[in-house]
């Protein structure tokens, strides 16, 4: 019947007919014209599009496969036996392989850098004859591998910033010392015959253009005069020149002129053009396609082993050069100087600080040898070294705007500070002493962190402040803006007066919003400092640091506005000193211009700007471009000097609330629930001050709650003035949007409360009791810490089943995040995601405890073995359930080597499978009833 009814079908892939030896087939979802096809065209297109799924209706497709008639019910354990030998044979080969992949990326070439590194460091005769003895040295071999990580990271790093070094120049240029050329000098020949007027007109006219595209003849004509090269009086000779070749970029070799061969003109022009066109940037790209499947052996093949003795050898020539000949340079010239003599003790970071001196050495010598090369007009080592000295010049700016910068913000930040904290300068250089990396790393994380606040402030103030204002300092909005660049093209003068000008201003608002408020506070409220930044033993510090910073300060930026709410009292303050002051069109612009700029908005962008500047437009709405104009009042300097004036006083005034306020708020709030809820049996004496907690504590508290305070009182004054009506209106909106969030609470109860303390409780018993406690100890479970660390194990328990494999759970927290709070579903959440989770910790927690305190004390009456087993039963159920998941994955494993096994011997085919419709029908029918009927119920 079924191929009767095929007669009016055709396949949607070759358009035939279906017939008695190419039936068709409807494999998937798809309905009407497209539903069939035949089998060989649906594995042809599956070759061409590499797909096993439809491409219209997203299904599957089904395969069954046929076998031969000869094949036994159950396969012979030969074949099994055979199976099973060619597939541990193949793990083998592939695990072999691996391990030698690797051993070789992860052992021979960190261990062969840091030895190269050591021996280069520490060069000496003695080290020289036994060479071959240190390098191949048993000793410390772990620790050689783990120092060598970090050696290769470096030299991959500095591989990776030449790469992007040299697309920066290709792509925007390099300087214009650079790229500037010399003139093109050509020998006198043999005068040509005395042409005639329309030839001398012709070559006249040819010899303008080919002027006119010598740039640097024409916009250097003193150049020509320095170098001692005489101004032309008469036209040069005319030179017949390719009209796809620029004159400029075929300069003819004085040492050696063209001569011109009748027989090979085209191979000397192409001669020429190449080696005036050389450029060493432009490097010759592997034909061969690598991929990192290739590049590292994964691909099962032994290529890799080259790859190894490449990257060896780039390791060794990195560190050769861009790390012993900078520090030899250095090293030899600090000696020469009689900075520092033999014998003497080195600094602290003396190889460190050497390097950088002996990259200065190399830039400036790279300086004088590019000079000396523009003189002898050697255009090949001019460029090579120009490009040195960009890749020098730009290496020396990153380290000192990434790291020195900070890292001297990082200890003004500390020494302004120092009365906060009841500290000295001697305290400072003694934990310096103790642990001088860590005193950097800690100082330059600080610096970090205070620029980036810094020119986040810069940018808000860009947003309200009218442009042009803030014309000194670097628009970092700007589209246009590229600090590699600016350190490609600008001058280490200009560097340097930036760096200086960007270290005044940093230090600057230092001195204003710290040192000067805690003198002041110091001063008219002597109690206050210094802050406490070690808590007292009634406080759980881990669990109240975790709570911070897990759930406090996340929330709290995330639904705190502070941006928006810093750039209104930003705007608030700008109308109130432009009032006083009278300079609202300099500080805010006029507000015809601000109207202005709305209505340009909405149009199109000017003619000639084109579809980039629409697009600039709308990424950058909110932040102004370009200078807008002003009208400048009488005594402008003075009304300048006042608003600084006012700028200083307003940081200092903000400064100091900012830091008394919220931590007076929560050391109160901490003093009421330390008496309330630890009352002491003894008085403390008089002379004995109370314990104060961490600073930490109470500023986030204090923050928190000037927040909600903030909050209210802005809420209050957008509602009163609209009446009373308006303000019942509101309060019934947030009472019936309670209601419809109360049983959320459950919810927020059993996802934040119950599965993180389930879950921190568990790890608690099963990690840290058996490895931290000792069996004649017992242990004490604090309830409060397991939750806070439950929170933090959910969390990144949370975020590596979103990164893992499909399966429920992880459907489920997705459904979760996407629906959200509006669209919550808790029938959902309780049934798919808290008892699920919740079922399996109490049972992981109820059954090992049940059976070491209810039944194994029946069979066993020693208490020591009772102990033991209390102590051990948790992590016994771990092993357990460890060996039970590897015994099941090695049971699916086994199956599917048994189904490999029988289709490599007895398939001969596949058939496909056709998706029926009618009993899918049937099924969603039968359940949607289902459903109905439960409803009823």
């Amino acid at each position: 019947m079924e191929d009767l009814s095929q007669a009016d079908f055709i396949c949607r892939v070759c358009r035939c007919e279906g017939q008695s030896d190419r039936p068709l087939f409807h494999p998937c979802i798809c309905t009407g014209s497209i539903k069939w096809i035949h089998q060989d065209c649906l594995m042809q297109w599956m070759r061409y599009s590499r797909k096993e799924y439809c491409e219209l209706c997203g299904h599957r497709f089904g395969w069954t496969p046929i076998y031969s008639p000869d094949m036994p019910r159950v396969l012979p354990l030969r074949d099994v036996a055979g199976g099973l030998l060619s597939s541990v044979a193949t793990a083998v080969k592939y695990w072999f392989h691996y391990t030698l992949v690797a051993l070789a990326w992860l052992g021979v070439v960190p261990f062969t850098a840091y030895r190269t590194y050591r021996f280069l460091f520490s060069a000496s005769y003695d080290m020289l004859l036994s060479l071959p003895i240190n390098m191949f040295s048993t000793e410390n071999i772990a620790a050689d591998v783990f120092r060598g990580c970090f050696v290769v990271t470096c030299t991959l790093f500095s591989f990776i910033g030449l790469v992007w070094l040299r697309e920066q120049i290709l792509h925007g240029g390099g300087p214009e010392w650079l790229e500037r050329d010399d003139p093109p000098v050509q020998e006198q020949p043999d005068p040509p015959p005395p042409p005639s007027e329309d030839e001398e007109d012709a070559n006249q006219v040819e010899q303008n253009n080919n002027n006119n595209n010598n740039n640097d003849v024409q916009q250097n004509p003193g150049e020509n005069l320095q170098q001692g090269n005489p101004a032309p009086q008469q036209p040069p000779p005319q030179v017949v020149n390719p009209p796809q070749v620029a004159p400029i970029d075929r300069p003819i070799d004085r040492a050696e002129p063209p001569i011109a061969d009748p027989e090979e003109p085209e191979m000397a022009q192409e001669v020429v053009a190449d080696e005036a066109n050389w450029n060493p940037m432009e490097w010759d790209r592997a034909a061969e396609e690598l991929t990192w499947e290739r590049l590292l052996g994964l691909d099962g093949s032994m290529v890799f082993l080259e790859h190894v003795f490449w990257v060896i050898s780039l390791n060794t020539l990195f560190i050769f050069i861009f790390a012993f000949c900078p520090y030899t340079i250095g090293n030899v010239t600090i000696y020469l100087l009689g900075i520092l003599k033999p014998g003497k003790p080195q600094i602290h970071f003396h190889g460190l600080l050497t390097t950088l001196l002996g990259y200065c050495i190399i830039g400036i010598t790279l300086v004088k040898l590019h000079a000396l090369a523009k003189l002898l007009r050697m255009r090949k080592s001019r460029r090579i070294l120009g490009l040195c000295y960009i890749v020098v010049k730009v290496s020396l700016l990153s380290v000192v705007e990434i790291g020195v910068l900070p890292l001297v913000c990082g200890w003004w930040l500390d020494i302004c500070s120092l009365p906060m904290f009841d500290a000295t300068l001697k305290d400072r250089k003694a934990s310096f002493k103790a642990a001088p990396g860590t005193s950097l790393f800690i100082h330059w994380m600080f610096g970090m962190v205070y620029v980036y606040y810094f020119a986040s402030f810069i940018i808000l103030l860009r947003e309200v402040l009218r442009p042009g204002v803030l014309w000194f300092l670097r628009n970092l909005n700007d589209p246009d803006f590229s600090p590699i660049q600016e350190m490609i093209h600008f001058s280490i003068l200009r560097h340097i007066r930036r760096l200086v000008s960007s270290a005044v201003m940093f230090g600057s608002a230092v001195l204003l919003m710290l040192w000067l408020p805690i003198s002041i506070l110091k001063n008219i409220w002597p109690t206050f400092l210094p802050y406490t930044l070690s808590g007292d033993s009634e406080v759980n510090e881990l669990s109240l640091q975790l709570l911070l910073l897990q759930i406090i300060l996340p929330g709290f930026f995330e639904q705190s506005q502070t941006r928006i709410w810093l750039k209104g009292f930003i705007r608030i303050w700008c109308n109130i000193v432009s009032w006083i002051l009278g300079i609202r069109s300099y500080l805010l612009g006029s507000e015809n211009h601000q109207q202005n700029i709305g209505n340009e908005d909405h149009r199109q962008a000017p003619e000639g700007q084109g579809l980039g500047a629409a697009h600039q437009a709308l990424l950058h709405r909110d932040v102004p471009v370009g200078i807008q104009p002003y009208e400048r009042p009488s005594y402008f300097i003075i009304r300048l000097g006042g608003l600084i004036v006012f700028m200083c006083i307003s940081l200092v005034i903000g400064s100091l609330l900012t830091l008394t306020i919220p931590v007076w708020i929560g050391r109160q709030c901490m003093a009421l629930w330390s008496v309330s809820g630890h009352i002491s049996s003894q008085a403390p004496a008089a002379d004995e001050t109370p314990p104060r907690p961490h600073e930490l504590y109470t500023a986030a508290m204090g923050t928190y709650l000037c927040w909600i305070i903030s909050r209210g009182i802005a809420i209050a004054v957008n509602l009163f003035p609209q009446g009373r009506q308006a303000v019942m209106q509101k309060i019934k909106h947030w009472v019936s949007i309670g209601a419809s969030y109360a049983m959320a609470a459950v919810i927020f109860v059993l996802m934040f409360g119950v599965v993180p303390l389930l879950y921190g409780l568990l790890l608690e018993l099963v990690v840290v009791v058996p490895l931290r406690v000792p069996l004649e100890q017992t242990p004490i479970l604090f309830l409060g810490q397991d939750w806070a660390l439950g929170v933090l194990y959910t969390k990144i328990t949370c975020a590596l089943t979103l990164m893992g494999p499909d399966w429920a759970l992880k459907r489920a927290i997705e459904r979760a995040y996407r629906d959200g709070l509006r669209d919550i579903d808790l029938k959902f959440i309780i049934r798919d995601l808290a008892a699920p989770v919740i079922m399996c910790f109490g049972l992981a927690l109820a059954i090992p405890y049940v059976l070491a305190h209810s039944i194994l004390p029946i069979f066993f009456t020693n208490q020591h073995t009772k102990t033991l087993i209390a102590r051990r039963i948790y992590p016994f159920f771990l092993i357990i359930a460890i060996i039970i998941g590897i015994i099941i994955f090695q049971i699916r494993q086994f199956k599917k080597l048994y189904v490999a096994i029988k289709n490599d011997k007895y398939l001969v085919g596949q058939r496909l499978v056709n998706y029926d419709h009618r009993k899918r029908k049937a099924e969603a029918a039968a359940a949607a009833a289902a459903a109905a009927q439960a409803q009823m119920i």
